[in-house]
């Protein structure tokens, strides 16, 4: 059953938004206005859906009041089947619509990958899913911004780490993080073996300044030449900044620009993002960090996901889902294989909701 009460009051309060985005006041004040379109936002889709599911479930009550009529009885027990499919369809959506929304779902997303194990090939890998998340993110009208790399020694990236803008960046990504696993013959590989190597992947929702402040007395920076490919004048400018947060230890290097400023800028986007990470999971009373649940080891015993090119086969172990277009979707083609992990999450949360009778 709906919570058809609870359901009544959010579209009575999605009326009153709406009448409120239309006030001259509210108009004038953008924080209110965009706080307010936000919460229209999280109403409109679950007012839509009551209200298709009420249609359709009035429609269903008219079919089975129907079932005997001799004219119309064959149609409507026709109907039936496919109308109490959709209603229950639709009945399932609204409850996990109703479930309590992370508060980072629309932050954007910073996103870390950094090679594991296997070397020259690992890196090269890194530098793979790297260009996959990038396509992906282009597709969606998403910005990608480089906050920082560093390059392995046969190309690829030893660790990359990037700034994804967009709307909902963080909850269609958030599933990302882990060990993914690759099995192929790496282009350093002369008798055509097959090699299995690994990349970690870090998801963090970017941290506002207002979320973490910095105290200038809990910093220490370090500034010193950029190393890597990039010709003489990034390795002789002295624009590498590090910054390190002296109550933790966590420690944040950026030298992809040549300007000191950008990098600090960078380093501190970065510094903010993993601190407001280990406040969240300090707030939930999680003993572990967030992070290292995602890398673990970086083993390959650790894998989350297997990119086996020979076979063109891509297996996620969490939800057993396996695709034979591996070639599509190292490509960027993610629509599937997240739209599947996303639909896995929001089924064990209302399981887990139900269970504990703490439902909608």
């Amino acid at each position: 059953m709906l919570p058809n009460a609870k359901l009544a009051e959010l579209a009575l309060r999605a009326r009153e938004v709406e009448a409120l985005m239309c006030d001259p006041a509210v108009l004038a004040d953008r924080a209110r206005l965009e706080a307010l379109s936000r919460e229209r936002g999280h109403l409109l889709p679950i007012v839509e859906a009551h209200g298709e599911w009420a249609r359709l479930a009035r429609q269903v009550e008219e079919n089975r009041a129907l079932v005997d009529d001799p004219e119309l009885g064959a149609m409507a027990r026709e109907e039936l089947p496919e109308l109490e499919a959709r209603v229950d369809a639709l009945a399932r959506a609204i409850r996990v619509l109703l479930l309590p929304r992370d508060p980072n779902d629309e932050r954007n997303t910073l996103l870390e990958i950094r090679a594991g194990t296997g070397g020259d090939e690992a890196a090269l890998f890194a530098a793979d899913l790297f260009r996959m998340y990038a396509r992906w993110a282009e597709q969606r009208g998403w910005r990608v911004e480089l906050l920082s790399s560093s390059e392995g020694a046969a190309g690829g990236y030893k660790e990359v780490i990037a700034l994804v803008s967009g709307a909902r960046a963080y909850s269609s990504l958030r599933h990302e993080g882990g060990v993914h696993r690759v099995q192929r013959v790496p282009a350093t590989e002369a008798q055509g073996r097959i090699h299995t190597s690994t990349a970690s992947v870090v998801v963090l929702p970017e941290a506002d300044e207002v979320d973490v402040r910095l105290d200038e007395k809990d910093l220490r920076f370090d500034i010193a030449a950029s190393g890597g490919p990039g010709g003489q004048g990034v390795n002789t400018t002295n624009s590498a900044v590090q910054i390190t947060h002296l109550p933790t230890g966590l420690m944040v290097k950026c030298q992809d620009e040549r300007s000191q400023l950008k990098n600090k800028a960078k380093a501190l986007k970065i510094l903010r993002s993993r601190l407001l990470e280990i406040e969240q999971a300090r707030q939930l009373g999680s003993i572990q960090d967030e992070r290292r649940s995602m890398v673990k080891t970086g083993d390959r015993s650790d894998k989350i996901r297997t990119y086996n090119f020979p076979q063109n086969r891509l297996t996620d172990h969490r939800i057993g889902l396996t695709l034979y277009k591996l070639d599509r979707v190292i490509s960027g083609d993610l629509d599937e294989l997240v739209g599947a992990l996303v639909a896995w999450h929001e089924a064990e949360r209302l399981r887990q909701a139900e269970g504990s009778g703490a439902g909608p």
